[in-house]
């Protein structure tokens, strides 16, 4: 079965543990580099144990080419989701660019 997990600053994703999410708060992008492609990677020969990994804005804009190694992938879907500070408009661009991907047209 897979599972969800939760990855960014501390106060940002302690309430998810609450909703039965894994949550993996990093202290640096280095430490949140290095999560993020623990969690991604497959197990022995299957996929990975996860299947979603919601990562903070203020994270992904400092990691942003490590989560583009995993937009073609199946698993695991990487959604990035707004942290403490206010979103910063980086998860609604990412859907736009996947709308216009599998529309082939901007649509907004």
């Amino acid at each position: 079965m897979y599972k969800i997990a939760v990855l960014g600053d501390r106060d940002s994703v302690l309430g998810f543990k609450a909703l039965g999410l894994d949550i993996f708060p990093v202290e640096g992008v280095e430490e949140g580099r290095q999560t993020l492609h623990k969690l991604a990677k497959p197990q022995a020969g299957s996929p990975a144990e996860y299947a979603i990994i919601y990562i903070t804005e203020q994270l992904a804009q400092s990691i942003r080419a490590d989560i583009d190694r995993y937009k073609s992938m199946v698993t695991p879907a990487v959604i990035l989701i707004p942290g403490k500070g206010g979103s910063l408009g980086l998860g609604a661009q990412a859907l736009q660019s996947a709308v216009e991907r599998a529309v082939g047209a901007d649509i907004g």
